[in-house]
C-alpha cells in the first residue's frame, strides 16, 4: 500500500469514528490547525500529513500508530484514568460517563450492549434511595472518604447535587438502544452489600435499610416493564412515552464481568469496568470485534425476555422480587 493510500484510509478511520453531524474536513481542519483547503488536501492524499499531525490525531481521537498503520503487534490499548482515592470526585466521575454516553447520541445508529454482572450503574439513579446507598457504599468502603468513616449510613446525608446529576445521566443513558445480558446473580452485590451493612449496625435508622430493600423492589418493577415493552422510559412517565429501544436477555450461566460494547453506525468502541469503577476505553478492531461475538454467542445462548417469553420474564423478575422479599421479612421478625 502507498503511503498515500494509507494516509487516506486513516483519515477513513477516523471519519467512522465520528458522528454523522459532525464535518470530517471541519474536524480535520480544527485539530491540525490548518484550512479547510489544506485540510481536504490531506484526506485526499494530495499532501503528506507530517509526525506531529499525526501525533494530534492520535491524542485527539485516541488511536495507536499501530491501528493508524494497521501493524499487527498484538498489542491492545486502551485509554483511561486510575481513580485516586485521595481526590476522587464521584461528579466529576459521573460527568465523565456520561459524556460518553451522550457522545453516542450524535450517531444514528447507537446501540448499547451491556454484559451484568452487576446492575448497570445509570439504572441506581431511577430511584433516590438506590442511588444514595451505592453513593454511599462506593465512598465509604471502596474510596475511604474520610468524614465517611465514622459515619453511619442516613438518606438525609445523600447530596441532592449528586442525585440531580445522576438523574440528567439517566435521561442520556435512555436514549440509546439497550441491549442487557443478565443472570440470577447479577444483584448478588447489591444484596450483599445491603445485608453486610446491616450486620455492623451502620444503619442511622435501621428502618431507612427497609426502604432500600423497597426501593430496589421499585427498580426491578420498572426494569420488567422496560423488558416487556421493549423499550426504556422515565419511572416518573405514567404513558411510559418510549425513549430508546429495551432488550433484556437472561443468560443462566454467570456474566463474567461489566462490559460495555457500542455500536455506532457501524464502528465500536468497548468500555470496561475494572476495580469497582475504574474505566478502560478501546477502539481496537479486535479486541471490539471479539467482543462483539462474545456477546453474540452469549446472547445465543441466553432468553430473549423482553416483548417475548412472558413466562420466562415473570419467573425470572418473580424471583428477585423473592430474593428481596426474603430479606425484608428477617428485618420484619
Amino acid at each position: 500500500m502507498s503511503t498515500s493510500d494509507l494516509q487516506v484510509q486513516i483519515f477513513q478511520h477516523i471519519k467512522s469514528k465520528l458522528p454523522s453531524h459532525i464535518s470530517l474536513v471541519d474536524e480535520m481542519a480544527q485539530v491540525l490547525e490548518v484550512s479547510t483547503d489544506s485540510a481536504y488536501r490531506r484526506i485526499r492524499g494530495e499532501k503528506p500529513i507530517s509526525l506531529e499531525e499525526i501525533y494530534k490525531l492520535c491524542v485527539r481521537f485516541q488511536l495507536s500508530l499501530d491501528q493508524l498503520m494497521n501493524l499487527q503487534s498484538g498489542a491492545l490499548v486502551f485509554s483511561g484514568n486510575f481513580i485516586n482515592p485521595s481526590s476522587f470526585s464521584f461528579g466529576n466521575w459521573l460527568q465523565s460517563a456520561t459524556q460518553q454516553v451522550k457522545y453516542m447520541t450524535g450517531f444514528k445508529e447507537k446501540i448499547l450492549y451491556q454484559l451484568c454482572k452487576d446492575i448497570p450503574p445509570f439504572h441506581h439513579f431511577h430511584f433516590r434511595e438506590v442511588a444514595a446507598f451505592k453513593y454511599y457504599v462506593w465512598m465509604k468502603g471502596i474510596f475511604n472518604t474520610p468524614e465517611l468513616q465514622n459515619k453511619k449510613f442516613s438518606l438525609k446525608d445523600y447530596p441532592d447535587e449528586i442525585f440531580e446529576l445522576g438523574q440528567r445521566s439517566l435521561q442520556v443513558f435512555n436514549q440509546v438502544d439497550s441491549v442487557e445480558i443478565w443472570s440470577q446473580e447479577t444483584i448478588n452485590s447489591c444484596l450483599r452489600q445491603i445485608d453486610y451493612y446491616i450486620d455492623c449496625g451502620m444503619f442511622e435508622d435501621p428502618q431507612e435499610a427497609i426502604l432500600i430493600y423497597e426501593a430496589y423492589e421499585k427498580l426491578i418493577t420498572h426494569l420488567d416493564k422496560q423488558a416487556r415493552f421493549g423499550k426504556k422510559f422515565d419511572v416518573n412517565d405514567p404513558s411510559a412515552t418510549g425513549l430508546g429501544k429495551y432488550q433484556f436477555y437472561l443468560n443462566e450461566l454467570v456474566i463474567g464481568d461489566n462490559s460495555f460494547l457500542a455500536l455506532l453506525d457501524g464502528s465500536k468502541v468497548a468500555f470496561i469496568l475494572h476495580s469497582v469503577m475504574n474505566i478502560m476505553m478501546t477502539r481496537d478492531t479486535r479486541f471490539c470485534d471479539n467482543l462483539h461475538e462474545c456477546v453474540k454467542n452469549l446472547m445465543k445462548r441466553s432468553t430473549l425476555i423482553s416483548s417475548y417469553s412472558e413466562r420466562e420474564r415473570e419467573r425470572f423478575f418473580k424471583y428477585l422480587r423473592r430474593r428481596i422479599e426474603t430479606r425484608k421479612q428477617v428485618l420484619h421478625a
